[in-house]
C-alpha cells in the first residue's frame, strides 16, 4: 500500500510493524523481569512502577529513524510517550494494523492510559507538594534563611506574594530555629489563608574544604579618594572601649575597640596618633562625642594590628594613652594556578597557601582540609577533583590516605582563590557512604515533627532511600514525603534504580540540585542530564522539584539577567521551582509566580499547547 501522503512502501511499514512489535515485547519483558520488585511497591504507585519499566524498556533503543517514518504517516512520533509509554504504542500500532491490513495480536492491558497517566502525576505532586495554586500549576519553595525564625513578616509576606512550600535547610541553624520558622508560617497561613507544605533538607555528608590559618590581626583604615587620588572624604572611625563595646552607627565603616582610658580624657579637635603595621605615623582627627564613644576621622590609609599603642594629644601635649584590641583576623585565601598543587589532608588543621624562597621555589605545598573521610579511602590517582561549585579543577596524582596530592588543572584567566567552607566534588570517585550521618540521624526526632516532607541530601543508591524509609518508619512518620536530592554523578546513573526503590513507600519527589550535580557531570552536559531526569521521572509519575540558582539575581540584587528570566521559564517542565535567600526574595517569588503563570498557557510538561496566540493575528503594518 503507497499513498502520495505517506510515501511509504508495503515493505517499509512491515519494518515498522516488526519495530513496534519489537518495543512492545521487549517493554513486557523488562516487566517480567522485575516482577519481584514490582510486588515490594505500594499498591496505588505500581501502576507508574509498570509505567515506568516500560518506558525504561523504550529508551533502550535509538528509535529516531522510527520516529521520523511515523510522523510522515501523521502518526504519533512516540516523543510524548513518558507518562503512558504501553498506552503510545498501542494506538499506533492499532492505526498500523489497518494500514497494512495485517494483525499483531491482542494489546497488552497497559498500566495507565493518556489520561490516568497525567492525572497520576498531578495527583502525586498534589499528595507531596500540596494543592495547586490557584493561578498556576507549578509550586515555588523557598529556602528560609535565618531571619525567618524572628521576622513573622518576612514569613507572611512570602506567603502572600507565593511561596508554596518553605524549605529549611538543617546544614544551618538548629532545632529551635526550625520551629519558629514554622510557627511564623502556620500563623502566617492562618492570616493570609493559603496552606503551605513544609520542606526540611537533611545536611548529609559535608563534603567541604576546612579552615584557612589566619595571616595575623590587621585591619586597614583608609578615606575615599577621586579619580586623581586625590582626597575625597576622610575616612570615618568609630573609637569604642573595649570593655563596652557600642557598636558603630549605619555608615561607618571603621571601627577600633580602645583598651585603656584615654576615650574619657578626649575632645573635640584632639588628636589620637599611632605607628601602623607599615612604621608609618598617623593621627586620627577626633571629632564628636557619643557617649561614651566617639567619631573620629583619617585622611591617610594606615594598616593597624593587634595591640598598636596610641597617644591621644591636645595642642601638641600627650593626655592620655590606650592600646587598639579585637582587631579581626586576616585569612587570606590560597591562591592557586595550573600547574600548581594542592594537598587535601585528613587531619583537621587550618591550611595555608604555598610557601616560596626569594627565588619563588616552592618549599611547601598548598594545604587545606578535606572534611569527607571516605574521599581518603577511596580516591584514586587520576581522578578529577573540583572546587568551589567548579571553579577551580584539578586530578588526583596521590592519595596515601593521610593526604591526597592534587595537581591544578583548570583556574580562571587570573588564577583562583580557595577559601575556606567550599564545596568539593569528586565527580569520578564512586563513593562509598551513607547518604544518613550522624548528625541527621539525632536531627530526624525533631524534624519529624516540624516537616512535611524530608530531603535527604548525597543520595547515591537505592540502598540510602531504604535507610531513610526504615528511619522514618522506626519514628512513626513514614507518612512523610521523601524528595530525593539528585545532585552527584552516581545518583544520576542510578536514577532507575532510586525511583524504585522510593516507590515502596510514597509520597516520593526528586529535586534536580543543579549546582553540585553540574560539577559532578560537567557544565557542557547539565542542561542533557536534567532533561533525561524530568523525563524518567515523569515516566514513573514522580514529581520534580527545579532547583538552584533560579533568578538568583534578582534575590540577592534586585534585578535578573534575560538568561535567568529565560531559565526561569523552562522550570514549567517540573512541578516545583525552588528559590534561594536573598535580601529581595519576596519580590523575586512574586516575579516567579508571574512568569510561570503565563508559561502554564504554553506547555504542559514536556508537550506544547496551542493557546491563541495574540501576535498570530494580522494586523496591517
Amino acid at each position: 500500500m503507497t499513498t502520495k501522503t505517506t510515501q511509504l512502501t508495503p515493505r517499509q511499514l512491515e519494518r515498522l510493524v516488526a519495530q513496534l512489535g519489537m518495543l512492545r515485547d521487549g517493554a513486557i519483558k523488562l516487566e517480567q523481569a522485575y516482577a519481584t520488585e514490582l510486588g515490594e511497591i505500594e499498591p496505588s504507585h505500581r501502576g507508574s512502577a509498570r509505567n515506568f519499566l516500560h518506558y525504561l524498556s523504550i529508551r533502550q533503543h535509538d528509535i529516531r529513524s522510527l520516529q521520523q517514518d511515523l510522523g510522515s504517516l501523521g502518526l504519533s512520533s512516540l516523543g510524548i510517550l513518558q507518562p503512558h509509554a504501553m498506552s503510545s504504542l498501542n494506538s499506533v500500532m492499532a492505526i498500523l494494523e489497518q494500514l497494512t491490513g495485517s494483525g499483531f495480536g491482542p494489546a497488552p492491558e497497559p498500566p495507565v492510559d493518556f489520561h490516568t497517566g497525567p492525572l497520576l502525576l498531578r495527583d502525586h505532586t498534589r499528595a507531596l507538594l500540596g494543592p495547586e495554586p490557584a493561578d498556576r500549576l507549578v509550586r515555588i519553595m523557598v529556602t528560609m534563611p535565618s531571619e525567618a525564625a524572628s521576622d513573622a513578616r518576612l514569613v507572611h509576606d512570602l506567603l502572600l506574594a507565593g511561596m508554596d512550600v518553605m524549605r529549611i535547610n538543617c546544614a544551618h541553624d538548629g532545632p529551635e530555629v526550625w520551629a519558629a520558622m514554622v510557627d511564623n508560617l502556620r500563623r502566617a497561613e492562618r492570616a493570609v489563608g493559603r496552606s503551605c507544605r513544609v520542606q526540611a533538607d537533611l545536611a548529609g555528608p559535608k563534603l567541604r574544604t576546612g579552615s584557612i590559618r589566619a595571616s595575623g590581626r590587621v585591619i586597614r583604615l583608609a578615606p575615599k579618594r577621586d579619580v586623581f587620588g586625590r582626597l575625597a572624604v576622610a575616612g570615618r572611625v568609630w573609637l569604642t572601649p573595649a570593655d563596652a563595646v557600642v557598636p558603630a552607627p549605619r555608615g561607618i565603616r571603621f571601627t577600633l575597640r580602645i583598651e585603656g582610658d584615654c576615650l574619657a580624657q578626649l575632645a573635640p579637635g584632639n588628636l589620637i596618633c599611632f605607628t601602623d603595621a607599615r612604621a608609618q605615623e598617623h593621627q586620627l582627627h577626633v571629632s564628636e562625642a557619643a557617649g561614651t564613644c566617639w567619631l573620629a576621622e583619617i585622611e591617610r590609609t594606615a594598616y593597624v594590628e593587634e595591640g598598636t599603642s596610641i597617644s591621644a594629644t591636645r595642642a601638641g601635649e600627650p593626655i592620655g594613652e590606650g592600646r587598639i584590641v579585637g582587631v579581626p583576623e586576616v585569612v587570606n585565601p590560597i591562591e592557586l594556578l595550573p600547574g600548581d598543587h594542592l594537598v587535601l589532608t585528613r587531619a583537621d588543621e587550618p591550611g595555608a597557601d604555598a610557601e616560596r624562597d626569594a627565588d619563588g621555589r616552592v618549599l611547601s605545598l598548598a594545604h587545606i582540609h578535606c572534611t569527607l573521610e571516605a574521599a581518603f579511602e577511596q580516591t584514586e590517582p587520576g581522578q578529577s577533583v573540583w572546587f568551589d561549585d567548579g571553579k577551580i579543577g584539578g586530578i588526583v596524582i596521590e592519595n596515601d590516605s593521610e593526604q591526597i596530592t592534587v595537581k591544578i588543572t583548570h583556574t580562571g584567566p587570573q588564577g583562583a582563590k580557595l577559601r575556606a567552607e567550599k564545596g568539593i566534588n569528586f565527580p569520578d570517585t564512586a563513593l562509598r557512604m551513607s547518604a544518613l550521618t550522624d548528625k541527621d540521624l539525632r536531627n530526624l526526632p525533631e524534624v519529624v515533627k516540624l516537616a512535611d516532607m524530608i530531603a535527604l541530601s548525597f543520595v547515591r543508591g537505592p540502598a540510602d532511600v531504604e535507610c531513610l524509609h526504615d528511619e522514618l518508619y522506626r519514628l512513626g512518620a513514614s507518612h512523610l514525603g521523601v524528595v530525593l536530592k539528585i545532585e552527584n554523578r552516581q545518583a544520576f546513573e542510578n536514577l532507575p534504580h532510586i525511583l524504585l526503590a522510593s516507590l515502596h513507600s510514597p509520597p516520593v519527589g526528586v529535586m534536580i540540585a543543579r549546582g553540585d550535580l553540574a560539577v559532578e557531570v560537567g557544565f557542557e552536559r547539565l542542561s542533557e542530564v536534567q532533561q533525561e531526569i524530568l523525563w524518567l521521572c515523569e515516566a514513573a509519575h514522580v514529581p520534580v522539584i527545579w532547583a538552584t540558582q533560579i533568578l538568583e539575581g534578582m534575590a540577592k540584587k534586585g534585578s535578573p539577567s534575560r538568561a535567568e528570566v529565560s531559565d526561569a521559564a523552562m522550570s514549567i517542565l517540573a512541578e516545583c521551582a525552588m528559590l534561594n535567600k536573598g535580601p529581595n526574595i519576596v519580590e523575586t517569588v512574586r516575579f516567579l509566580s508571574g512568569i510561570i503563570g503565563r508559561m502554564d498557557g504554553h506547555f504542559v510538561k514536556q508537550q506544547p499547547t496551542l493557546r491563541k496566540l495574540s501576535v498570530a493575528q494580522l494586523k496591517d503594518a
